[in-house]
């Protein structure tokens, strides 16, 4: 049986590909989603194909026990992070409550990495907001936040400028709001003074009742300069439209100018900009941003409350990131749909799939992996064929995830991967790779793909897409170092992540269904050999019923840990609850090394 929120879906679908409805790629329509799949609700990945080679990384892992080992403060509401690279450097910034969203007190930290693929500590980027004396909370409010919309600018004389917004609790926009901030980031990495570079146009917000000096106090020419190229850069500050609303006449948006959230952009290849928001609205701009159409709804764009994120690729196509469900506290998976011309999208696929359990119970802390954004247009990007995005898990932790280009779903011929080309601690090529701070998976110095697992609550996940086939032979050659309570998971699925097989390994034993099918020794190096035929398993001259008969099978998958479906669209997301036991110490981990896989 379908889900309500399938059928939904389905007929929304219907709704969008019916004809005379709308033009694509007019204001009408300005893009749309025209590949028909739809995401299953029951599953993290929504059931569908992955976005071949694409590395989940986490940047930051909440811990209220051990702050020393997070950020410093320990707090477990973490969200909303924009991304940037600049002068050889990724630059992540995010904002963090104690455990409530718009629940005093906030600030903004921001995190570098070299590489995208290894981050430092978090810092402070803008601190708690400290009221100067004598100004209390305006009624109905009682603390302050930090909110953003938008994280990096670089101007162009070369600066980079961090921006954040202060507002209130509970309600940052209009009359919550105080204003954007802003500060310079040096080249070494570290930031200038804090200046206010817009207050809100609700209240009566300015100089003489805030923390810090208008940006027009700084004696530096050049940052002035490049905080004046943004307040006239109409793109980029159409980023920061929900949080102020523009009663001055700032945005040049009129229509529903009290309706869209979240604002990302894009050029279409017609030269034309589009402009995304949540809830699925559009809108279109022929004179870079000096005017605008009506944003409308695109009917195939199906998302709730989570951003939406778009933008032209490295490899001169086009991509649109978002979590496609309409249950708004559910937020899983993260999708790219691709397009040709910047107007019509299809092939959509998983970025990231997992939805580990939420450990600290917080207000509107919604499952999965949301709030995605990328390197804004006219940012300067890193020397690789990826695409780089930032986003958060269930309002949690951290994560960046790099998408080789072009985005390709499907693979053609054998695998026969042994990681002799893959230097220590690179990125492995054509796997799909999840991985945590505390679980791991690098290639060694003897070139072996190697996982390790110290989290109670989450695993280490590499999986390799194969040819479909209706028929598969696959050979691992692999040593257990060591192991935990939890197996190691070997899955065989088909295009929509449904297990064919699911063989188990722990404590010397491989078992598939309740069965012991094979034996191993930790520490040494042996060979699983299985194949999967016409809805059997053959193993060691056995065979056994596939655990669910598919009609062909294409990705193999290695999990250090259980299969899990939890939480799902029936968890309660507001349902009060200590924290996971034991979450903020990890385990001795469980090591494994994969030293060659074929499949045929």
């Amino acid at each position: 049986m379908f889900s309500k929120s399938t059928i939904t879906i389905a007929a929304l679908l219907l709704i969008g590909s019916s004809a005379g409805k709308a033009q694509t790629g007019t204001a009408a329509e300005p893009v749309a989603y025209t590949g028909g799949e739809i995401c299953n609700p029951r599953l993290h990945d929504g059931g569908f194909r992955y976005a071949i080679g694409t590395e989940n990384i986490q940047v930051m892992r909440a811990n209220r026990t051990h702050p020393e080992w997070q950020d410093g403060f320990g707090w477990t509401y973490n969200h909303a992070p924009n991304l940037t690279y600049w002068h050889g450097r990724f630059y992540l910034e995010y904002l963090s409550n104690p455990k409530d969203e718009q629940q005093p007190p906030g600030h903004t930290l921001y995190v570098t990495s070299t590489d995208g693929r290894h981050w430092g500590k978090p810092q402070v980027a803008f601190p708690e907001y400290k009221a100067p004396k004598g100004v209390g909370f305006p009624k109905g409010y009682y603390g302050y936040i930090m909110h953003q919309r938008m994280g990096f600018y670089t101007a162009p004389n070369g600066k980079l400028l961090i921006v954040g917004f202060y507002g209130h609790s509970y309600n940052p926009f209009k009359e919550g709001g105080i204003g954007r901030v802003v500060r310079e980031v040096k080249n070494d990495g570290t930031l200038g003074e804090i200046y206010f570079i817009r207050y809100s146009s609700h209240t009566s917000w300015n100089e003489s009742n805030t923390s810090y000096p208008f940006y027009t106090r700084s004696k530096d020419k050049a940052f002035k300069a490049a905080c004046d190229a943004l307040l006239h850069d109409r793109l980029k500050t159409l980023q920061w439209i929900d949080e102020d609303r523009g009663l001055d006449g700032f945005y040049t948006l009129k229509d529903s100018i009290n309706t869209v959230q979240a604002t990302s952009y894009f050029h279409r290849k017609d030269g034309k900009v589009v402009a995304l928001w949540k809830w699925s609205y559009a809108a279109l701009s022929g004179d870079e941003g000096a005017s605008w159409s009506t944003p409308v709804r695109c009917p195939s764009l199906i998302m709730a409350g989570g951003k939406e994120w778009g933008q032209r690729t490295r490899d001169g196509r086009y991509a649109i990131c978002y979590n496609p469900i309409e249950t708004q506290p559910y937020r899983y998976p993260l999708i790219a749909i691709t397009s040709d011309d910047g107007i019509r999208f299809d092939s959509m696929c998983v970025v990231h799939g997992e939805v580990p359990p939420r450990r600290f119970m917080g207000e509107n802390k919604d499952f999965g992996p949301c709030y995605v954004r990328g390197i804004t247009e006219g940012e300067s990007l890193p020397d690789d064929s990826n695409m780089w995005l930032t986003y958060s898990v269930n309002k949690e932790d951290i994560w960046v995830s790099r998408v080789p280009l072009p985005v390709r779903t499907t693979w053609s011929g054998p695998v026969n991967d042994d990681f002799s080309d893959v230097a220590p601690n690179a990125a492995v090529p054509n796997w799909n790779i999840y991985r945590s701070v505390w679980c791991p998976i690098w290639v060694n110095e003897e070139h072996q793909l190697c996982l390790a697992d110290s989290d109670r609550y989450d695993y280490a996940r590499a999986i390799r897409v194969f040819q479909t086939t209706k028929n598969a032979a696959v050979s691992i050659r692999m040593t257990v170092d060591t192991e935990s309570n939890e197996p190691l998971e070997i899955d065989l699925t088909d295009r929509h992540g449904t297990r064919a097989v699911c063989l188990q390994l722990l404590h010397g034993s491989i078992t598939y269904n309740g069965n012991v099918v094979g034996n191993y020794t930790l520490g040494q190096s042996f060979l699983l050999n299985f194949e999967y035929k016409e809805g059997m398993l053959s193993l060691g001259g056995n065979s056994y019923e596939a655990l669910h008969a598919v009609n062909d099978v294409e990705r193999l998958s290695i999990r250090t840990g259980r299969y899990r479906d939890k939480p799902d669209r029936n968890t309660p997301n507001q349902k009060a609850m200590p924290p996971l036991e034991g979450c903020d110490d990890p385990v001795a981990p469980a090591i494994y090394r994969i030293e060659e896989v074929k499949v045929r």
